[in-house]
């Protein structure tokens, strides 16, 4: 069994776009796609309407492999599966939910399973199950979080997976990253932040400054006591969230509705005061606004450059 995710997903990059709610359209995924890496439609928050015209949309704009997100806590998630078993994108990565029940019916589908996994049990769960790779997510990642960091996933979970690819993701913002993912055993990496800042990507053009003036302690985790922790840029919302939180004075209900909505509110019309700004912590990476050709193709020179000068070093 091949053990690198462009082997299984006849990719010409190890690079996997991750699949970001709001953002993650057609026209992202496809230009991540043409530029060799595997670009993904998300789901989040989406409808099923919605999930079919963008799936039609990226064949339209590209002829190489490309695949779909779907958010398995979402209500319509079986109806979304529905409409991806019929439209046919080459994989689908699952996460926020149990991916198993899903397999058969996306498998019988032709199209390529991918969980994203938080820890080694899923893990082994999710591989004896039939999945074709799996994205093992650390803390480090913007969105939805786990509580290991990338690190400790590579070292746990990568040596228990043998035949499929194990895409590390979370913090990866460069070649660097990808070089060492790689000479850690991955399969490749998945990266979302990186992405936010390409021409291609729809998010608002006030997250996108945002994004390029952060430093690197700029994120903040708000939900920790509601069983659903969140990478995002700190700003008056997510602050007050977070002490909110720690007061322990305002209820789960209220702090749930505090939250709803916040990530449209940024990443679609643009308020970065009110609005949840997810990201990542690899902040800095984030220059300027640029072609996802261009990103890919610097992050595959310093990849390169990177595992050149790795083989020189003495131990």
């Amino acid at each position: 069994m091949a053990k690198s995710i462009t082997e299984v997903l006849g990719i010409k990059y190890p690079i996997i776009q991750g699949g970001m709610a709001w953002i993650s359209d057609a026209k992202l995924a496809a230009a991540v796609s043409n530029a060799g890496g595997a670009g993904i439609i998300s789901c989040g928050g989406r409808t099923t309407e919605y999930v079919r015209e963008e799936i039609r949309k990226a064949k339209q704009l590209t002829d190489k492999p490309f695949g779909v997100n779907v958010m398995l806590m979402a209500p319509n998630k079986d109806e979304i599966v529905d409409v991806i078993c019929e439209e046919k994108p080459a994989f689908v990565t699952l996460g926020a939910g149990n991916p198993v029940p899903y397999f058969a019916k996306l498998k019988e589908a032709g199209i390529k399973v991918i969980p994203v996994i938080p820890n080694v049990k899923l893990a082994k769960r999710v591989a004896a199950a039939g999945a074709d790779a799996m994205v093992a997510e650390g803390m480090e990642a913007g969105g939805h979080i786990g509580v290991l960091t990338t690190m400790a996933l590579m070292t746990q979970v990568i040596p228990e997976i043998k035949d499929i690819p194990v895409v590390m993701a979370g913090g990866f913002g460069d070649g660097r990253g990808l070089a060492a993912a790689m000479l850690m055993g991955a399969g490749g990496v998945q990266m979302g932040t990186r992405f936010l800042v390409a021409e291609e990507c729809s998010v608002h053009e006030n997250m996108k400054q945002k994004l390029i003036e952060a430093v690197d302690t700029d994120t903040i985790v708000t939900g920790l006591t509601l069983g659903g922790a969140v990478r995002g840029i700190k700003n008056k919302f997510s602050t007050e969230f977070v002490q909110k939180e720690n007061e322990g004075k305002t209820s789960k209900e209220e702090l749930i509705r505090m939250a709803t909505g916040t990530n449209k509110l940024a990443a679609v019309e643009g308020d970065v005061v009110n609005g949840m700004m997810q990201a990542g912590q690899s902040l800095t990476v984030l220059q300027k606004v640029e072609p996802v050709a261009t990103i890919i193709e610097d992050i595959m020179k310093q990849a390169r450059e990177t595992l050149s000068a790795a083989a020189t070093i003495k131990l």
